[in-house]
């Protein structure tokens, strides 16, 4: 498994406890690029997260900054998890009550060591 794939699998772990509604894309080149790795419905809610195995040294692309924005604007959450992120946080980000005022990309990438 890559590094990322383990970010991923720690992410799925989360989403499979918290009985949330996930799918990841096919990046296989018939798809839109940029879309998040992992794209949930949870609580009513539609959630983006692109996984990285380091965020600080390896940010999102342009690309997948710019669809993570694009699901803010529509009213969605976007997030960054990677391996500096525990599931613990990753579990509170997706049940936090105030969502909509907080803006979980820029948190993720404030607390990556």
């Amino acid at each position: 498994m890559t590094p990322e794939g383990t970010v991923k699998a720690s992410a799925e772990k989360v989403l499979k406890k918290i009985k949330a509604y996930y799918f990841m894309p096919s990046s296989g080149g018939y798809g839109r690029k940029g879309i998040p790795d992992i794209v949930v419905c949870y609580k009513g809610r539609f959630i983006g997260i692109e996984c990285k195995f380091d965020a600080a040294s390896n940010p999102p692309t342009k690309l997948q900054q710019l669809e993570l924005a694009k699901i803010k604007q529509a009213g969605g959450i976007a997030i960054v998890f990677d391996s500096n992120t525990t599931q613990k946080e990753l579990t509170a980000m997706l049940n936090a009550e105030a969502v909509s005022n907080t803006d979980w990309t820029d948190w993720a990438l404030e607390h990556i060591s």
